[in-house]
């Protein structure tokens, strides 16, 4: 095993040693130069122009609005409190309370970004009744637009727009018999007899509150985090769901960083960040702090336990019990982007603190379409807007697969799914239908002898597209014209399908290369080596075979 956690003796006080955060010892105390606080002022000069900093009155307005949200949860367990004839005495300080978890929580947030809340609430409040009565009541409030709940999810929630903020609210039933107003939910005591969907609904406020009271300093973890999560977008790797990582896992690698350099300030936190990352080696994990077992017997992430840990790439580990991997989506491509990333973010930020270059250059966009020479085009289409929401929602899920099955193939090393999504090409006028398209950039493997390669991608696209369908059949949501189609594309061709905001065009190119679609299947065969097919079931058949053939050409 690349790593073994040391148990330490409960009975060993820290007093000795001055308090240290983290698990080892700092790497250095050094405090900040005048050059290294000019530097965090440019940085901050540098971030403004992105939007990552709200006005005062937006965040006002969202302080009010939460406010308004904590009102309504306190009346509402009021009421049911009294329909379930809780004795008066009791219901007087009842409580329940609305705690904020996420980018919002951890002071990250950027302007417009929604907020992520719980609802805490004592013993005799059900689950139910969150989702019916407190339902109810948020459809009676003017403000609240857009209302939807989604109980069936793993974690359940309650989605609305309040005022114009977007909101998602989880639900949390304590096995208290009043909520206080100084609850801190840090407490692993609170986690006993709760059921499940409770643990995780807590859990997103634990994993931010230990954050942040596992930082040396929070106003240069925040800044430090606000560069980085802007980094991280602009250079198309911040996504959990597509095997990159998302807000959480960089807010932790920013929290560690920050632990190694407790005097240091964003400019050369920022710097750190990459130097320790490009240097890390995986899978070692990142700890904010030593795993703690609370008996509870709920699973933790625990690579000498769990066999199936053991796996993880690029293990990075929430600090509040029970501990989970946030990175499991991570796969060996991804890893290797985003390690490389870390490298060019080195080389960049060592330019900056040399005076050699802005910050600005660390925030450039590189021309993901530039990058590769080849891509796959993957596109989802359906034929009203709500079953479209609800196909990208699953089809954007199993893109991992794709990535996955694309780089076990033998002919390619590196398969880069970019995180951005775009609305699909115009097709026929005739035909009212809504799509969206991924592109993945792929690097085929150099070839010695043979200059042309002729590499056979069906299976891969085939079983990937088999999965889909499959999930969309059995969780009954499939409907006759949801379609997936793939197509292998040069970087040449790639304009025939992008907007023009994608690609600046050098000149202008006829879109002849681009066929029309028929009713079971998508031929965009935009040369004639490499044109790839993928249909979905048609209307008249609900089986979900899917058969193409398709060869992706390679030159060189």
């Amino acid at each position: 095993l690349p790593f073994l956690i040391p148990i330490t003796n409960p009975v060993q006080t820290a007093q000795q040693t001055p308090k240290h955060y983290g698990i080892t010892s700092p790497i250095s105390l050094v405090l900040p130069k005048e050059l290294d606080l000019v530097l965090t002022q440019k940085l901050t000069e540098a971030l403004k122009p992105f939007g990552v900093f709200e006005e005062e009155l937006e965040l006002q307005r969202r302080i009010l609005v939460l406010g308004k949200l904590n009102t309504l949860v306190k009346e509402w367990i009021h009421e049911i409190s009294e329909s379930k004839n809780i004795p008066a005495s009791l219901i007087e300080n009842v409580g329940g309370k609305i705690f904020t978890f996420g980018s919002y929580r951890l002071g990250v947030h950027t302007k417009g970004a929604d907020i992520d809340a719980l609802c805490v609430a004592p013993r005799h409040v059900e689950r139910s009744d969150f989702f019916t009565s407190f339902y109810d009541k948020l459809k009676e409030q003017e403000e609240v637009k857009d209302l939807r709940a989604v109980e069936e999810a793993f974690v359940p929630v309650i989605k609305l727009s309040f005022d114009g903020i977007e909101i998602d609210i989880l639900f949390a039933r304590l096995a208290l018999q009043t909520i206080p107003e100084n609850l801190d939910l840090r407490d692993d005591g609170l986690l006993k007899n709760l059921d499940i969907r409770c643990i995780r609904s807590l859990n997103g406020c634990r994993v931010t509150d230990e954050i942040l009271h596992l930082v040396p300093n929070i106003e240069n973890f925040r800044l430090t985090l606000r560069a980085i999560k802007l980094w991280a977008k602009r250079h198309n790797i911040y996504s959990n769901i597509l095997g990159f990582l998302g807000g959480v896992s960089w807010a932790m690698l920013v929290a560690r960083t920050c632990q190694l350099y407790p005097n240091a300030v964003a400019s050369t936190l920022v710097h750190k960040f990459f130097l320790v990352f490009s240097k890390w080696e995986w899978p070692n994990p990142v700890l904010l702090k030593q795993p703690e077992d609370c008996n509870l017997n709920l699973p933790v992430w625990d690579p000498r336990v769990t066999p199936s840990d053991r796996y993880h790439l690029m293990p990075i580990i929430t600090p509040a019990y029970p501990q989970q991997n946030s990175t499991y989506n991570v796969s060996v491509s991804t890893r290797n982007i985003m390690v490389e990333e870390f490298k060019q973010g080195l080389a960049i930020t060592d330019e900056i603190l040399q005076n050699k270059a802005d910050w600005s250059k660390l925030f450039e966009a590189p021309n993901f379409f530039q990058k590769y020479k080849h891509y796959i085009v993957l596109l989802a289409s359906a034929p009203t807007e709500k079953q479209h929401l609800e196909w990208v929602g699953l089809v954007e899920s199993k893109i991992r697969i794709l990535v996955g099955n694309l780089e076990k193939n033998e002919f390619i090393t590196l398969a880069h799914v970019n995180p951005q999504s775009f609305p699909g090409p115009k097709e026929g006028i005739d035909k009212e239908e809504f799509s969206t398209m991924w592109v993945i950039g792929i690097d085929f493997k150099k070839m010695e002898a043979s200059e042309h390669l002729n590499v056979d991608l069906t299976f891969d696209i085939q079983s990937f597209t088999d999965t889909v369908y499959r999930q969309a059949i059995t969780s009954k949501m499939f409907e006759p014209d949801m379609k997936i189609t793939v197509m292998h594309v040069k970087r040449k061709q790639l304009h025939q399908l992008l907007p023009d905001l994608v690609i600046v065009k050098r000149r202008k190119h006829s879109t002849e290369g681009l066929r029309g679609m028929n009713d079971s299947s998508v031929d965009l065969s935009l040369d004639s080596d490499n044109s790839m097919s993928m249909p979905s079931p048609t209307s008249t058949s609900s089986s979900a075979a899917v058969k193409s053939a398709h060869s992706a050409s390679t030159h060189g």
